[in-house]
């Protein structure tokens, strides 16, 4: 019997029979589950797979990665032909996990399935998998064994979206015509996808994290996403599963947008979140080039001194470490990665111990780099990770108020002591005038206790400009301490009025506040400044239509042109600023035209969520600047207007991959909703 129908059949057997996990967990077992985990912080990622065959050429360009098939367009016929060309004979399982364990890395997530749909596996229920190349050996048995044998958490990253297989739905938009999905079941396809898991989750023994991907085509939706992990952690239940089982991400920031979202940890893409997230589980994955994919001709490595502090960085925020390398066709990591494990893996030797089992520091922000801290016992360690080193050899820890019983450089196997001042609102550390690493230098101090940091007090509104009044709030999360503020840009001093609630602002006014503790500050200062302004004036127009004009245009662009000089390829309208109709789905630019009726005076907030660039214009004012080559992210921008019509204009364009536009609004004291179609009207 061929594999595809053996695969049909057993999965629809199994899926009868299988009995879901409950979603009841506590907090202590959902602690418990994470801990590794979190206690690791640094993993290896690796993206291997049919696409390192071309190693990123194809038709004369030399920029494809592991999306290849798609960006390239490669009919699948002509995609199928890599399989007689894979075989990785190089491919050493234990020169890897040697690799990772040597830069200092905890656990490997590898590629079992990418988008294209080939399994490095042997799976009983596809030809498309690593069996069927001249190599004929299953990676992942060879690489658990490996993982076994020196210590390492295996994961599996496992792509949702399969752009093999023939129930997959959608098609990719350039092979709708030669590819037809008539007879394509979907639901059939979600069968297939959950016996791999099961294999993935039966044969290679315990795994630590499975890594989905591809979730954010239509036909996946958050329900599905809930069934999916309930069905992983029925096979294993202590795996960790990333959020992008579900349908819930926002973009490539990698958080979910729900609480309830389903999935253990937020996953940014090649990107550090600007701020630490207490409570929540989160990991950066990050390439060391321009791709995940081999690749080449992709010569734009970053340094080992740059992937060493966004280590710095993530711990310090309370996040873990993706740190991706794409193996070539043969079976090696290339040269330049190696390099930089090896890097990385000599500094963590020194400094390992300020990246594992800590937590995010208790700064907000450092002048000179990032923190981590762990307790013991009553007191806390803090690992203060300094990028810039003091050339006076005056380390100053701002709003850290509590008392030092021991500094000293990590790197120093004696700990000698190093000499602290304590200022009314920092301790400063005098280091050597020499850093002990180029890269970063870790100083240890030792506290009793929790830590006792005044942050400067956070200053929020609903906007920075309001047309009648506004409502402030000065807020911190500091106990035992008062919070002072000032209207006209000065700093507080203990004369000045105390936040009580929120503070209420008639007219323009820089609002500077600090923390006090008695007459005395304890927290440099915190200033925003709120503008009043004159809502823009609306526009008397006749006889307009419901709808939007729009113009298409054909081209391919990294950044929104200015439409204004192009001729358009099409025109027309639509109800909404909605591109799912037009066609083709790929290289082209729209612009909506018209006009938008609000209902009252006030500050009106616009959401552009995009894929790839936009631009919002009310009149000649640009609201939301969303604009270049990137997923579906979502800027916002605020704006006063007085009631009645506004010129309205969006800019949008889709160079490559998944199409989206989506325009929001926040009326006065409303909520962020869909702009109605009875708010929109053309000429």
């Amino acid at each position: 019997m061929p594999k595809k129908f053996l695969s049909l059949i057993l999965a629809l057997a199994f899926l009868a029979t299988a009995v879901p996990l409950s979603a009841a967990e506590t907090k202590a077992q959902h602690d418990a589950r994470m801990q590794w985990w979190r206690e690791a912080r640094f993993g290896l990622f690796i993206h291997w797979g049919l696409y390192a065959v071309p190693a990123g050429t194809w038709g004369g360009k030399t920029n494809y990665g592991e999306w290849i098939r798609h960006t390239a367009q490669i009919p699948l016929e002509v995609y199928d032909k890599f399989l007689e060309r894979f075989n990785p004979v190089e491919f050493d399982a234990e020169a890897w996990v040697r690799a990772a364990k040597n830069a200092g890395m905890k656990y490997i997530v590898i590629t079992s399935k990418h988008h294209d749909g080939f399994a490095i596996f042997d799976s009983k229920v596809s030809d498309f998998d690593c069996m069927a190349t001249p190599f004929k050996r299953d990676i992942l048995k060879e690489l658990a064994s490996a993982c076994r044998t020196y210590g390492m958490k295996l994961c599996f990253y496992h792509s949702i979206m399969d752009w093999h297989h023939p129930d997959y739905l959608p098609r990719r938009p350039w092979e709708e015509k030669s590819r037809p999905a008539f007879g394509a079941d979907f639901e059939r396809y979600v069968a297939y996808m959950k016996e791999q898991l099961k294999e993935l989750l039966t044969n290679y023994g315990d795994i630590g994290v499975l890594w989905f991907d591809g979730e954010w085509e239509a036909t996946w939706t958050e329900d599905r996403g809930r069934d999916l992990y309930q069905y992983v952690r029925a096979l294993q239940p202590n795996i960790i599963i990333n959020n992008r089982v579900g349908a819930s991400r926002s973009g490539m920031e990698g958080f979910s947008e729900s609480k309830d979202s389903a999935g253990d940890f937020g996953t940014p893409e090649q990107q550090i979140p600007g701020t630490g997230l207490p409570g929540v589980d989160w990991e950066t994955c990050m390439t060391m080039n321009d791709n995940w994919g081999y690749n080449k001709a992709d010569q734009n490595w970053k340094s080992s001194r740059d992937l060493i502090r966004n280590l710095s960085d993530i711990a310090g925020k309370g996040g873990n470490f993706l740190l991706n390398v794409g193996p070539t066709a043969e079976g090696l990591f290339p040269g330049p990665s190696l390099e930089r494990l090896e890097a990385i893996g000599r500094w963590m030797k020194t400094n390992g111990e300020a990246i594992y089992r800590t937590t995010a520091g208790p700064f907000k922000a450092l002048p000179f780099g990032r923190a981590t801290q762990k307790a013991a016992g009553g007191r806390t360690r803090l690992y203060l990770h300094v990028f810039d080193w003091p050339a006076d050899g005056r380390l100053v820890v701002p709003g850290l108020l509590s008392p030092v019983l021991k500094a000293y450089l990590l790197s120093d196997p004696a700990q000698k002591m190093l000499k602290i001042e304590s200022l009314p609102t920092a301790q400063v550390v005098t280091v050597p005038a020499a850093a002990p690493d180029s890269d970063v230098s870790v100083v240890v101090l030792d506290i009793s206790g929790k830590p006792d940091v005044s942050e400067p007090p956070r200053i929020s509104a609903e906007s920075e400009i309001f047309t009648d009044t506004l409502d402030v709030r000065v807020e911190t999360d500091r106990d035992n301490v008062e919070l002072r503020y000032t209207l006209d840009g000065t700093a507080p001093t203990a004369f000045s009025t105390t936040a009580a609630g929120p503070v209420r602002l008639n007219e323009t006014a820089a609002v500077t506040a600090a923390c006090f503790r008695g007459d005395r500050p304890v927290s440099e200062p915190a200033r925003r400044t709120f503008t009043k302004v004159a809502p823009r004036p609306a526009v008397a127009v006749q006889g307009l239509k419901t709808g939007l004009s729009f113009d298409f245009y054909a081209g391919e662009w990294d950044a929104l042109p200015d439409f204004k000089k192009l001729k358009p390829a099409a025109s027309g309208w639509r109800e909404t600023f909605d591109p799912s109709t037009v066609e083709p789905k790929e290289k082209y630019g729209l612009e909506f035209r018209g006009y938008i009726r609000v209902p009252e005076d006030g500050v009106y907030t616009f959401f552009v969520s995009s894929d790839d660039g936009s631009r919002l214009w009310i009149g000649d004012a640009l609201v939301v600047d969303n604009d270049g080559l990137h997923g579906m992210i979502v800027r916002r921008g605020d704006i006063a207007l007085a009631a009645g019509l506004h010129p309205v204009r969006v800019g949008y364009f889709n160079r490559t991959g998944d199409r989206g536009l989506i325009v929001e609004w926040q009326a006065p004291g409303g909520k962020k909703e869909a702009i109605p179609g009875t708010a929109l009207f053309r000429k």
